[in-house]
């Protein structure tokens, strides 16, 4: 069983340790799927002012919905529409403090405000999207992406994405 303490201090500090648990949840698994699941709650469950975490995949040229935490959500995004397909398209993290006033914001749960999409590759083949919307307009800042991007970084190195991109 895994219990996860939230952390005391500043955003930073309070990151370190999210990076630390999610070392711990992924040590000695490498299930891609299972990895997904299990930090998806992860993080839905120790960010603070979240109201969805989740991946979105790669597949036949769109993004298809994977593990998440939160309400039912879009199941397919096509690459250059929304947040995600943005993300995919550019090839870089998008943190968006105002869903609303992001051109072609697909909404999904009408309490998201703000949203950061992170791509995610494994080796040269973008996999998918992490994808975490907040009901609080300006939510996510320069920490969070830095964190974040390592968080994803973690994820990508410590599991087996072969099933994925077929290598």
């Amino acid at each position: 069983m895994f219990t996860f303490e939230r952390g005391e201090g500043d955003k930073a500090s309070r990151y370190e340790l999210i990076l630390k648990q999610l070392t711990h949840l992924l040590h000695g698994e490498r299930d891609w799927l299972a990895n997904m699941a299990n930090s998806a709650s992860h993080l839905f469950h120790v960010l603070d002012d979240v109201n969805w975490v989740g991946y979105y995949l790669m597949k036949d040229g769109e993004l298809v919905l994977g593990p998440f935490m939160g309400k039912p959500a879009c199941v397919r995004i096509p690459v250059g529409k929304g947040v995600c397909g943005t993300a995919v398209a550019e090839n870089r993290t998008v943190l968006v403090e105002d869903v609303h006033a992001f051109p072609g914001h697909i909404a999904c749960d009408a309490a998201s405000r703000s949203e950061i999409v992170i791509p995610l590759r494994a080796g040269d083949t973008l996999i998918g999207v992490l994808d975490i919307d907040s009901p609080v307009l300006s939510r996510f800042d320069e920490t969070d992406r830095a964190h974040l991007e390592r968080y994803a970084s973690i994820l990508l190195e410590n599991t087996d994405w072969s099933p994925i991109i077929g290598k």
